[in-house]
């Protein structure tokens, strides 16, 4: 098999986050020194601390590994390179209690030494360069790294001229371990780890324990700062750090306890997060996400930090298996929670081909959340660099019920939260409830579904795209979907219009 073609293959990623109920292998907590939480403007004037080692380039006859199924063809106009960071990081430990207000202490605890990886895409012109940073906790939820958030926003990066950078912070990603669900078409690389997958671009990483994983992310974060090669020689103005599922729990606990130590990043971009944080854990060891889900009380975003929150949750996020609902949290000066009415937590556009693969019983959900995360991504960025916050929208509706579930009306739609046309003028039922097959995986990938009756010439007459194009432009007036990406939404959308009750 030609080796460039079986390092792309198609690999289903931050889906799996399925080992949600029973995975072994997270990230945890570690970095800073200082106690002092400064302005995330101002640039030269942040706590001291050490930087990873990005001076070394991996090469290999084979190209750099990502764990996924679209977003795998570098962009026109872009550079791809990968480079091992390397260093000694901290792990930490808490200091009291960690309350369900975010306002968490950890001092630091022990010390090893790292070899593990970056991937960088940035413009191949320098001058293209917008000054942003998108900097991705790789995600292991599938027992490799994968990179989610990428995949969700490559177009609004490529345009904006972003950098983006993913970061191997934890120990499955780098040197593997124990999975529960695997990707269909990746039974032979979950679990193994870059050292295995590919031993000859990889076999001199070493990763200590997920309990240095955070001091990593912010040793990277420090020497991303610092510029040169590894950005083309260009140096950075903002950095902002994304995460999705597993790797947006790692990024709540890096908020709640590292960020007030380090002030390494200008802004958060937290996608479909839990309702708690990951634990901290000892040397050598995975962190663990079952345990936590199960022991550790929700916690939100604590509200006295300078760097501002995005905060991204699917609707089967908000009452399904993470139940985000139980740390949903109110907008301030730094916060900004968007709960997109009819998506799920992996979808057919994250999938890509693998959609086809997998059988939940109905065709799994194929709503617009990545056409919002692209909007919620240039709402942050801008947030973080002129102090323009992003736009407040409802929450979605909840029933008083017990268990709490999503409420919904006569189609079967949610009701509340941020709202799209594809919502709120429906070919199609798009839920974040699933299928009718019961597997963890099925659960995070919600649903399509015929509408009930009426039939659709029934329901619109010849009236569908007028009222189509009016809620799309009341989306782009909402800042929910982005005026660049309503050519597409329509084409798909309008494409469509044989479903019918």
């Amino acid at each position: 098999m030609n080796h460039h073609v079986a390092h792309r293959r198609p690999v289903l990623r931050s889906a799996v986050f399925t080992v949600l109920a029973a995975l072994s292998t997270l990230a945890v907590i570690a970095t800073g020194c200082s106690s002092t939480s400064k302005s995330a403007s101002a640039l030269n004037d942040r706590p001291a601390g050490p930087a990873a080692d990005l001076s070394q380039e991996l090469t290999g006859s084979r190209a750099p590994f990502i764990g996924a199924s679209t977003g795998l063809s570098v962009p026109p106009g872009y550079v791809e390179q990968e480079f091992v960071a390397a260093g000694t990081a901290t792990s930490y430990r808490a200091s009291g209690a960690l309350g369900a207000d975010g306002r968490w202490t950890f001092e630091p605890d022990t010390s090893a030494d790292y070899r593990t990886r970056v991937l960088v895409r940035r413009p191949a012109d320098p001058a293209a360069f917008s000054g942003t940073v998108v900097v991705e906790w790789l995600n292991v939820s599938g027992g490799l790294d994968a990179n989610p958030d990428y995949s969700s926003t490559e177009e609004e990066v490529v345009r904006q001229g972003h950098a983006w950078v993913g970061v191997s912070a934890q120990l499955i990603g780098v040197q593997g371990g124990p999975v529960l669900v695997s990707a269909p078409g990746a039974a032979d690389l979950t679990g193994k780890g870059l050292v295995v997958i590919d031993p000859e671009r990889y076999s001199s990483l070493v990763h200590p324990g997920d309990g240095y994983s955070f001091d990593i992310f912010t040793q990277v974060a420090r020497a991303l700062r610092q510029g040169g090669t590894v950005l083309g020689g260009e140096k950075p103005k903002h950095l902002i750090a994304a995460g999705e599922s597993q790797s947006a729990i790692a990024l709540t606990t890096y908020y709640n306890g590292v960020q007030p130590l380090t002030d390494a990043f200008d802004g958060f971009y937290v996608h479909s997060r839990a309702s708690v944080g990951l634990p901290l854990v000892g040397p050598g060891k995975y962190a663990d996400l079952a345990g936590s889900m199960a022991a550790s009380k929700p916690t939100i975003l604590r509200t006295d930090l300078k760097a501002p929150v995005m905060e991204l949750q699917a609707e089967s996020d908000v009452a399904g298996v993470l139940h985000s609902i139980d740390a949903r949290q109110d907008d301030t000066d730094t916060f900004r929670l968007w709960e997109v009415a009819g998506t799920s937590h992996a979808d057919a556009h994250l999938l890509g081909a693998l959609s086809s693969q997998i059988d939940c019983g109905l065709p799994i959900n194929d709503g617009p959340m990545h056409l919002v995360a692209k909007a919620a991504l240039r709402a942050l960025n801008t947030w973080v660099v002129s102090g323009t916050p992003p736009a407040e929208h409802p929450r979605l509706a909840t029933t008083s019920t017990t268990p709490v579930a999503i409420a919904r009306d006569a189609d079967g739609i949610a009701i509340g939260g941020v709202r799209t046309p594809q919502i709120d003028v429906p070919i199609q039922v798009l839920s974040g409830e699933p299928g009718t097959n019961p597997s963890l995986l099925c659960i995070l990938l919600g649903s399509t579904r015929p509408l009930p009756a009426p039939t659709f010439l029934e329901r619109y007459g010849d009236t569908y795209a007028n009222r189509f194009e009016t809620a799309l432009n009341a989306a782009v007036l909402a800042g929910v979907i982005l005026q660049e990406d309503t050519a597409g939404a329509t084409a798909k959308q309008t494409g469509n219009t044989t479903v019918s009750g």
